[in-house]
């Protein structure tokens, strides 16, 4: 069989969108884009570990307008929010951020999201790569509650790193350090119209600009990297490596639609307690009583240092059987060690037990271990509040 050199290019067309920051990535050197949400979403800048190091130890800007938002109005909007999600959203406030887990029948994870609740009755699901707005549309349609389900013209950047409250003072001013973890704000930048958060998907410091108007995408970029530049802002895709490190996990790949909230560790977001059903109720509470029989876990691997992140789902066993496989893993070049996140039989969970990795490159070894590996950073250092 003849060796196939160079990778088929893709021909995609129209059907995939283009986001607002779109010319700006080609313009800044990104050379490589995955789809995500239906979207393009930049994937590299030409080297990741580079990348990498801004993120940790700068500032860097990601375009994320892949994450598409879903927007849920009407008189119902919270009541039908409450249905989709197991966690009790009761104490989430105007102008606050919640992480939640989207179940469906048999309680599995459809999705994870962000909800960001921007005034009593209107919603955004920030949400990982999926067909959330179709199935939030799907379960409307027959739920009985009187809400409105639609996509507005909102994309995000993702403002990530250390120097990120620097680059965020100067943009916006103080009231930028001093807004608290997982809150938003409605603001304007030079006229733009803008939803600020304190989140995102990096484990460090950072915010979220939820662009409310397409047509600045371009204006905006430049407004942001051109605040930067004192601080050696970088453009970068999001870190397959600090999100590993940090524990974050990634809907497709550490997370399934055959995974509960118990098999990746977020069984304490699922509150039995509220008073309104929600989806996948009676089959929640029937796998918190059995038991999910499966666990994410980290995993270090022996051997060389991967060169890159692995691009499927690599077979793990013990004894010759096969009990689960790893989701994601990368060279951490802070640890100087192969890591990952693998989803494995329940009795095989325990911090040290023993594994075979199935890798391209032949067995490898690799224990369970603590993890995430890097907590993520949370608050702002007060110098930068002066």
């Amino acid at each position: 069989m003849a060796e196939t050199k160079n990778p088929p290019l893709l021909s995609i067309g129209p059907r995939v969108h283009k986001s607002p920051f779109f010319e700006a990535t080609l313009r800044y050197g990104a050379t490589a884009f995955t789809v995500y949400n239906h979207t393009f979403l930049p994937a590299s800048y030409g080297d990741n570990v580079r990348d990498y190091w801004s993120l940790v130890k700068d500032v860097t800007l990601w375009d994320v307008a892949c994450q598409r938002q879903v927007e849920i109005t009407g008189p119902d909007a919270f009541e039908f929010i409450q249905f989709l999600t197991p966690r009790d959203m009761s104490k989430c406030e105007v102008g606050q951020c919640q992480y939640m887990a989207l179940t469906n029948q048999d309680g599995g994870i459809v999705n994870d999201a962000i909800l960001l609740r921007i005034e009593e009755q209107r919603f955004w699901l920030s949400p990982g790569d999926g067909d959330v707005l179709w199935w939030a549309m799907g379960v409307a349609v027959n739920s009985g509650f009187d809400v409105k389900v639609g996509e507005p013209d909102v994309s995000p950047l993702q403002l990530q790193g250390p120097k990120s409250p620097l680059v965020a003072r100067d943009l916006f001013g103080d009231w930028a350090v001093e807004i608290k973890y997982y809150r938003l704000r409605e603001t304007e930048l030079d006229g733009i119209p803008l939803v600020v958060s304190r989140t995102g998907w990096s484990g460090e410091l950072g915010y979220e600009l939820y662009l409310r108007d397409s047509q600045y995408g371009d204006a905006l970029w430049e407004r942001v990297m051109e605040a930067g530049k004192p601080y050696n802002i970088a453009p970068t895709s999001p870190s397959t490596i600090r999100s590993i490190e940090g524990g974050l996990l990634s809907y497709v790949s550490d997370i399934t639609i055959d995974d509960s909230p118990y098999v990746i560790g977020m069984g304490q977001f699922v509150d039995f307690s509220q008073p309104g059903d929600f989806v996948g109720k009676a089959a929640l509470q029937k796998i918190a009583a059995e038991g999910a029989g499966r666990r994410l876990v980290g995993i270090e691997i022996d051997g060389d240092a991967l060169e890159v992140p692995n691009e499927e789902f690599w077979d793990i066993s013990v004894n010759g059987k096969k009990i689960g496989h790893v989701t994601r893993c990368a060279h951490s070049p802070r640890l100087q060690r192969n890591i990952g996140w693998a989803n494995v039989a329940s009795e095989y969970s325990d911090i040290g037990s023993k594994l075979i990795v199935d890798s391209p490159s032949g067995d490898r070894g690799a224990v369970v271990c603590e993890a995430p590996w890097f907590k993520p950073q949370i608050a702002i250092p007060d110098e930068m509040k002066v």
